[in-house]
């Protein structure tokens, strides 16, 4: 066995399927851990399998703000220059394979349309170079900034521009129901308001840098075991203020495109789910724009079209393979002549496709792909061109404004000047087979973890490692600088941390999309212990050094139970997935350079039963039902109504300074109550009036400490107990500078929409009768102040 030492991550993965429940990588193998974590509930509490309405026809796109309106315009008037034909081609892609980008609709020569290029992913083009790996969207959610949020996407948009992608496949909107769901990273965490704040925003920086952004995956593809086969279930309620505000979000940023998703809802296709295109999403919210599938999510032509399908993606049949025939294309053109499909909805479809196109501005002079996906290295059909500018620097402040502090005793960060230090753990290092090695991020993570797996991640074009930010940095200390990269010689790790000023274990937790399976995990974690026996290298290193720092970087919550409380681990501090700069990032947080300010875009349990939800792993059904009977209480919701005890509250981090908050007051800025709705339902539309401000709450922030920094403050209601609602819930937040001794009133608006819960009775917005209470803190735990609305 002398070659395991010469090849350590080949050690690892035979030590890991050796004793997979003790290295937390594997757990039973297959599909899951092996056990059932929470009762399965028919849902609604009975065993009728639940039905989604049909709703027809699919409306007009008629566009809510003159923006829209000049833009379907603009489109109406340049599709009286396509035939039939030429129509179709608009909304089928030209498959999988045949063009250079992840989806094409093709170019159409005689009216002089240049095509369309669909590209992932959520934090960088994928599959190009000379790109940006930005922080994936858990490290965004963590700021807690609509600046930044803004920003990253901008950054994002220009590099996407570049390079020719027409169309941004996201943002990310599923929520985090459950912890080991598999692509929890590339989204913004597990409430809806963090969520729909992030999506706005991050639509906004996209589509402001010409680049159309697609809110995805419409709706409920919160797991990825079933995501093709399997029926989510939710109630009205729940669906819409938990699943669908990200959604309302994105639209009420303009974005001009929506995915719909792999599963069902409510027993019926996404992609063909009348109820949810044609109802929910184009006349409830008003969508403007046009809904694309998911890769291979369109089951049927005719029903899809009708149920307000507009574009096919990648266009064949299934995917993903080089095939010829497709459900749409000359299929759809069958369809409409033989009046299955009015000519109507074909020409809506098209309008709702130009419109997107013409509402960002790609008509005029936008570049033309130069890179080729499918042969990402040839010459021929590569440009090879540079895209990133000098967008490291706001991927880098992204990165260190996500870092999340967790626990920091006996002063042990920020960092100064240690006279020696280690470094432990794979996790530290670079990736020595190189960054790309594996095919979409999806293997083994022996060396530092940047970004989770499938296609939400993108090609390294650089990578800075912790290992050689903190190099570097002990270079300029004169810091004696010591490190071991493999997580299993514990002899090497003991000597080299024994009477060092400071021991820094690096560990992670890795998960991806579904069509990747990593030792075992099929894109879902099956647990949450960290990977590559984390637990005993932190163990090791806190017995032998009494200023342990745990570094994490993680897609989502781990159990931290057998080392939070260790007395010699000092601090703990939660990188999440920071992409290209995370070396520098972090050193910029553990050295005091950046105060931190991250906070907790998810609860972090003490056991894995105490967060109410977990992954389907099992069923043998034809159509797995994944009934969402927690309802509201996802997350800290669900922690507070049941008087748990989390490790880590939603919404908390450390920083190294201190902050007061005093002085909380309201005033009423608007009007109007539940009698405005008249006879009307959601049904016909959301009111414009519901989204206006009713009340203005603000209150005084002072950095109490001796550091400047940033301040993530948030604010939650508590509605009446009558409202049925949980504790709190999460209405207003943002990440607030101060200097020293600074002190600045912080003022937010609250909306007829805010204040309001959904009635399933009624099907609109309702403002529930009695007081209700804002909440403003630190944390969903750490509240500060509070005021009662009258």
């Amino acid at each position: 066995m002398k070659w395991l030492q010469l090849v350590p991550w080949v050690a690892a993965a035979l030590a890991a399927s050796v004793s997979a429940d003790d290295q937390g990588i594997g757990g039973a193998g297959g599909s899951g851990p092996g056990f059932e974590t929470v009762p399965r509930v028919p849902f609604n509490g009975n065993d009728s399998l639940p039905y989604s309405p049909p709703f027809y026809p699919t409306p007009q796109t008629q566009g809510t703000t003159q923006k829209w309106k000049d833009a379907i315009g603009k489109a109406r008037e340049y599709l009286q220059q396509f035939n039939q034909t030429e129509k179709v081609m608009l909304t089928t892609g030209t498959g999988w394979s045949r063009g250079p980008c992840v989806g094409n609709i093709a170019a159409i020569p005689r009216v002089g349309f240049p095509g369309l290029c669909l590209m992932d992913g959520p934090a960088g083009v994928r599959g190009t170079d000379r790109i940006t790996s930005f922080p994936d969207g858990v490290t965004v959610a963590a700021t807690f900034s609509k600046d930044l949020f803004y920003r990253r996407a901008h950054a994002m948009g220009e590099e996407f521009k570049t390079k020719g992608a027409n169309i941004w496949l996201g943002p990310m909107n599923n929520i985090a129901r459950t912890p080991e769901g598999g692509r929890n990273w590339e989204g913004f965490g597990a409430d809806p308001y963090l969520s729909g704040e992030a999506a706005h925003y991050s639509v906004l920086g996209m589509q402001d840098a010409g680049v159309q952004a697609n809110i995805k995956h419409y709706i409920g593809n919160e797991q990825e075991h079933f995501r093709n086969e399997g029926s989510t279930n939710i109630d009205g309620r729940t669906e819409r203020e938990i699943y669908l505000h990200p959604f309302l979000r994105g639209v009420q940023a303009g974005a001009s495109s929506a995915m719909c998703s792999y599963n069902l809802l409510q027993n019926s296709w996404a992609c063909q789910n009348s109820e949810m295109l044609n109802n929910r999403l184009k006349t409830e919210l008003g969508f403007s724009g046009y809904v694309l599938s998911d890769w291979g999510a369109q089951h049927a032509g005719v029903a899809s079209a009708n149920a307000g399908l507009d574009m096919t993606m990648p266009g064949d049949v299934t995917c993903c393979t080089k095939q010829t025939g497709s459900l749409w294309g000359g299929n759809l053109t069958t369809a409409i002549n033989n009046g299955s499909v009015a000519e109507t909805r074909l020409d809506d479809m098209a309008t709702r496709i130009l419109a997107g196109w013409y509402y960002v501005g790609q008509d005029k002079g936008y570049p033309k792909p130069n890179f080729d996906f499918f042969n990402q290295r040839d010459p021929t059909v590569n440009g090879f061109v540079d895209a990133t500018k000098d967008h490291w620097k706001v991927a880098r402040e992204v990165a260190a404004a996500g870092t999340v502090v967790l626990k920091n005793k006996r002063h042990a960060l920020p960092l100064c000047k240690p006279d020696r230090l280690a470094i432990i753990g794979s996790d530290a290092g670079p990736l020595y087979q190189g960054a790309n090695y594996w095919s979409d991020r999806g293997g083994w993570p022996y060396g530092t973890l940047g970004q989770g797996w499938g296609s939400g991640a993108n090609e390294y074009s650089y990578f800075f490692s912790p290992y050689e930010a903190l190099q570097a940095r002990a270079r300029q200390d004169r810091t004696d600088f010591q490190w071991n990269f493999d997580d299993y010689n514990y002899e090497q790790t003991e000597k080299i941390v024994t009477n060092v000023t400071a021991a820094i274990v690096f560990v992670s937790a890795l998960s991806g999309e579904g069509y990747i399976t990593v030792d075992n995990n099929e894109g879902d974690r099956n647990n949450l212990t960290v990977w590559n026996n984390g637990e005993e290298l932190i163990k090791r290193v806190a017995a032998n050094n009494n200023n342990t720092i745990v570094v994490v970087h993680s897609v989502g919550q781990v159990d931290y139970e057998s080392f939070a409380d260790h007395p010699n681990v000092t601090a703990i501090v939660l990188a999440n997935l920071p992409g290209s700069e995370s070396g520098p990032a972090l050193a910029s947080v553990l050295y005091g350079e950046v105060n931190p300010s991250g906070r907790l875009p998810y609860t972090i349990g003490r056991n894995r039963t105490d967060y109410g939800t977990d992954v389907l792993y099992y069923n043998d059904t034809v159509t797995p039902q994944i009934n969402y009977t927690e309802a509201l209480h996802v997350d800290y919701r669900h922690f507070d109504a049941k008087g748990i005890e989390p490790r880590w509250e939603f919404g908390f981090g450390l920083s190294y300074t201190t902050f007061d908050y005093s002085g909380i007051w309201w005033q009423q800025v608007g009007q109007a109550d539940n009698s405005w709705w008249g006879d009307k339902t959601a049904a016909d539309g959301l009111p414009e009036w519901l989204f206006e401000p009713l009340y203005e709450v603000s209150f005084s922030l002072t950095n109490t400490g001796e550091r400047d920094g940033h301040e993530a403050w948030q604010a939650y209601l508590s509605f009446p107990k009558s409202a049925g609602e949980p504790p709190k819930v999460l209405r207003a937040f943002d990440r607030t500078e101060l200097k020293v001794g600074e002190t600045k009133e912080v003022s937010f608006k609250l909306s007829h929409y805010d204040l309001s819960t959904w009635s399933n009775k009624q099907h609109r917005w309702v403002r529930p009768e009695g007081k209700i209470k804002v909440l403003v803190g630190a944390s969903s735990r750490d509240i500060r102040q509070a005021v009662v609305l009258h």
